[in-house]
Formats: structure tokens, sequence, C-alpha cells
């Protein structure tokens, strides 16, 4: 019983730094990846009648593809920042950071991650197939990079976070529709809303560091624009039911609540306080995000039981 005990301790001793690297541990950052492509399939399953097997898989196939591009970008992250995180309090225990991973061993360990994502990737028809590239190397690839040359890197990070939009749409539909637009942009200025109190953890640090990141750029204007970028998402959602001639119960869930969410974390946050800032970020990875896919959800169920090959009946 002892030597078993042991032998687990040692297991997790052992896989407690490559856990860290992926950040599974703290799975807020995949639920923001995987949300917007999750409302993308929602919001389309319901405007071409998809039956609820298919629309499962779907979500499936995005959930999976999530947690490894989410554990991907992590690596590539740690790996590129690995001098900026030793300057930072809240990052300077990172695996290769402290020494406890090699760089070497990250990017094999990367490597792995770029090829599970490739195999769901290949069987996509040309444009998604494309798409998919991008969303794998290019976009995520250069995100690291933006922090030092622009203190925009959130608005670049909105296209790598919620290139599930428009895939979700072409995979569906073959073409990237109208209201799939409409709920990329609102989902991008969320990307803002969210990364930006994310990176006010470590603004103090970051002046040092030479890290470049919207909470910097803000200042004291942050708020006010935090509240600019929840009402176009709260707008977005809004013209997306007017286009999907949507039931109230999508307004009530999707809309509603989520500007009181949204407000609410405005209020509450502290931007001066790392531990509240990753408070309201952890809540807004779980709870927001899935408020406004229970309303797609719900919108989807209602529009199968109204429809005239109801599925459900």
């Amino acid at each position: 019983m002892l030597a078993s005990k042991c032998s687990c301790l040692d297991l997790r001793r052992r896989l407690g730094p490559w856990i860290e690297l992926t950040r599974v541990d703290k799975f807020a950052g995949t639920m923001v990846l995987f949300w917007p492509y999750a409302w993308a399939v929602m919001m389309i399953a319901r405007i071409i009648h998809l039956p609820v097997y298919q629309t499962a898989i779907y979500l499936w196939n995005g959930f999976v593809g999530a947690c490894l591009g989410h554990s991907a970008g992590c690596i590539w992250n740690d790996i590129l920042d690995r001098e900026f995180d030793r300057q930072v309090e809240r990052t300077t225990h990172r695996p290769i950071a402290d020494g406890r991973i090699s760089v070497r061993g990250a990017l094999v360990f990367l490597s792995i991650h770029l090829w599970a994502l490739n195999c769901i990737n290949r069987n996509l028809h040309s444009h998604a197939w494309v798409l998919g590239l991008v969303s794998i190397f290019v976009l995520p690839g250069l995100y690291p990079l933006m922090k030092r040359v622009t203190y925009w890197p959130q608005a670049w990070l909105g296209l790598a976070m919620n290139c599930g939009i428009p895939m979700a749409s072409l995979v569906m539909t073959g073409v990237i529709t109208r209201q799939a637009t409409i709920l990329g942009v609102g989902a991008w200025f969320w990307t803002l809303w969210y990364d930006t109190i994310y990176a006010c953890q470590d603004k103090r640090d970051d002046v040092q560091a030479g890290v470049k990141s919207t909470a910097l750029l803000f200042a004291q204007y942050t708020k006010p624009l935090l509240a600019i970028f929840g009402c176009i998402l709260v707008l977005s959602l809004l013209t997306c039911g007017i286009e999907n001639d949507s039931c109230g119960i999508y307004y009530a869930i999707s809309v509603c609540i989520t500007a009181f969410l949204l407000a609410q974390a405005i209020w509450q946050v502290n931007l001066d306080n790392p531990v509240s800032c990753w408070k309201t970020f952890n809540r807004n990875g779980f709870w927001l995000g899935a408020t406004v896919f229970v309303g797609f959800t719900a919108d989807y169920i209602v529009a199968l039981h109204n429809s005239p090959q109801n599925p459900l009946a």
C-alpha cells in the first residue's frame, strides 16, 4: 500500500510540470477557445435544422480541437516567452522558465499536439482545410511575437481564438454566412474584453519586462473601453437573433443575461488586483460563455420542435 502511494506521488511529480505547461489545470483558457465555435455550431445547426446527433458530433470535434489547440498555444507561448516569464512574478515558476522542462522537450511535446490537430483538420474540404491550417499554425504561432511589437496583441489573439466561428460555418454550410460574420465580430470584441482583464494581472511587471498589452495602452480608460467592447458583443448577439428570427428564450438568456453578467463583471473587477482579475477571467470563461451557449441551444431546440420534420417529436 505504501509503495503504491509513493509511486502515485512520484508519477504526479513527474507529470506536474507537463500539466502546468499545457494549462489543463486552468480550464477557462480552453473554454474561451471552445465557446465561440460552439455558439456558431448551435446557431448554424438551428438555421439548417441539423439533426441532434450531427450537431453533437460537431461539438465534440470542436471540444477536442479546443483542448489540443489551447495546450499547443500555451506550450509555444512558454517557449518563446521564457525570458519574459522569468521577469514576471505570476509566471516566474512556469516549467520552462524555471528549468523543469527543457526547450527541446517542450518542442517535442508541441509537435505531438500539432500532429493531432492536423489529423483532425485533414479530412475537411479545401477552404476549411486552409482556414484550419491558419488557425493551427499561423495565428497562434505569431501571437507571442505581437506583444513585442504592438500594444494590441489582444487584437491578434481575437483572430486566433475566434477562428472556430468561420470554421464552423465553412464546414457546416460551405460558406461563411452573414450571421457567422456578425457573431465573429462580437466574439472578437469579447476576446479584447476578457484578455485585457487577464493582462491586468501583470501590468506592473510587464512595464519592466517590456511586454506590451491593451491593459497598459488603455490605462485609466480601461473600464469604459471594456464597457464598449461588452456592448458590441451583446449587440452582435442581438443582431444574430434578429437575423435568425430567434425565440424569446434566446433573447432572455444569450442577450439579457449575458449583458447583465458583463456589466456585473466590469462593476466588480478591481483591475489593480491580480486575484480579482483572474477570478473575473475564470468566471467569464465558464459562466458567460456557457450562458450564450445555453441561449443558442434553446433556440435550436425550439426551432427543431417547430420544424415540419420535427426530429424531437
